[in-house]
């Protein structure tokens, strides 16, 4: 039973490489056989495009999550109050979901700071957050969450793969058109040797 699997197997892969151009065949011009190696490699090609993706999602990924591991090293979250009311007018605004205001929190040595920062509109006065401060103490940016970088890999990596595959098509499209153009010009060239014989036996 296995021998006639492997049998199968042979004659499957035998019949595919002939599809593709290989192995002997009197009909099949040079043109062909380049037009095969051609179709074979833009298929190794495109079998790469996963793996390829992947790595480059995974480096994206590692790139991001260093530099948001590098800003945390350098941020520090304090729990601060507002000290004013958002601002409602800025519901007039499309899209805008934060407006600035003035927040309060006290520093290691206890003693009060002051500064602007974005809240979600319609926070009161007295409200508390998490703020982020840089080294100067001076209020900064969130860093980002590591989620974030993990979605950005697989963004990129998506993204990677969206755009190769139909490069990849409009490369062997493109490709294709001089040995198109020189398959046609041997079919030409050779119906003008045979035609004539095939004239002079019509009645």
């Amino acid at each position: 039973m296995s021998t006639t699997h492997e049998h199968r197997a042979e004659l499957f892969m035998l019949m595919q490489l002939r599809l593709l151009g290989f192995g002997r065949n009197p009909l099949r011009r040079r043109v062909d056989r380049l037009e095969a190696v051609l179709l074979m490699v833009a298929l190794t090609v495109a079998s790469l495009v996963i793996p390829a993706a992947a790595a480059f999602g995974t480096a994206i990924r590692d790139r991001a999550e260093h530099a948001a591991a590098q800003e945390r090293a350098h941020t520090r979250a304090v729990v601060a109050r507002t000290l004013e009311d958002s601002d409602e007018t800025a519901l007039l605004s499309p899209g805008l979901t934060t407006t600035r205001v003035r927040v309060g929190w006290f520093d290691a040595s206890g003693s009060a700071r002051e500064d602007r920062a974005d809240v979600l509109i319609g926070t009161k006065s007295g409200s508390e957050l998490t703020i982020w401060l840089d080294q100067d103490g001076k209020v900064t940016r969130a860093p980002r969450p590591p989620s974030d970088s993990a979605a950005l890999g697989v963004v990129a990596g998506i993204g990677m793969a969206v755009l190769a595959w139909p490069l990849l098509i409009v490369v062997v499209r493109l490709a294709r058109r001089p040995l198109d153009h020189h398959r046609a010009e041997e079919w030409a060239r050779e119906w003008r040797e045979v035609s004539p014989r095939w004239t002079r036996q019509l009645p």
